[in-house]
């Protein structure tokens, strides 16, 4: 036991190095998003998540997406916790037959304008859950879908340009 407490008290500390330069394609990514946002809406954009039943693999990138290192709110987006103060539902996983009436409230709650993203395989087309006793399916087979972003899961870098295609298409239809 103490041969074990000296070896740690030795050793170093295990952990990440810190990041030495920001990473340029992420900094572009960030400064044409907020550009594009504020030109379409006029202010940044406003997301709520929805989970309608996944396994929380893309969850856990979405969060990521909040971490220091992506730090969502330079790119001018922030999560909101209702509805009624969003401008993206960014949907994730199958929908269970236990969430399509919460997620058919959230998105009559979802004032106009309003986009809905579908986040991976899953949000898709049902993914390896599929239709089955517990699952309807995708998210289309619910609400209308504008984007899909594709993945198991998609990373922070795919959801950030999933969210600037959708961008661009909503300034090109205006």
């Amino acid at each position: 036991m103490r041969k074990l407490l000296f070896k740690n008290l030795l050793s170093p500390a295990l952990t990440e190095a810190a990041p030495q330069v920001e990473d340029l394609a992420l900094a572009q990514l960030a400064r044409s998003f907020d550009d594009m946002a504020r030109r379409a809406l006029g202010r940044s954009l406003s997301i709520r998540h929805v989970d309608a039943g996944s396994c929380n693999g893309c969850e856990l990138e979405i969060h990521a997406l909040n971490n220091v290192f992506y730090d969502l709110e330079r790119f001018g987006l922030k999560f909101v916790a209702s509805p009624r103060h969003a401008d993206v539902l960014l949907v994730t996983g199958p929908v269970t037959h236990n969430m399509r009436e919460a997620l058919e409230r959230t998105y009559n709650a979802t004032p106009s304008p309003k986009w809905v993203v579908s986040v991976g395989t899953c949000a898709l087309d049902g993914g390896i859950f599929g239709e089955s006793y517990a699952c309807i399916g995708g998210v289309s087979k619910v609400v209308p879908v504008d984007l899909h972003i594709r993945g198991c899961p998609p990373s922070p870098t795919a959801l950030l340009q999933g969210l600037i295609a959708l961008i661009e298409k909503s300034a090109r239809t205006r």
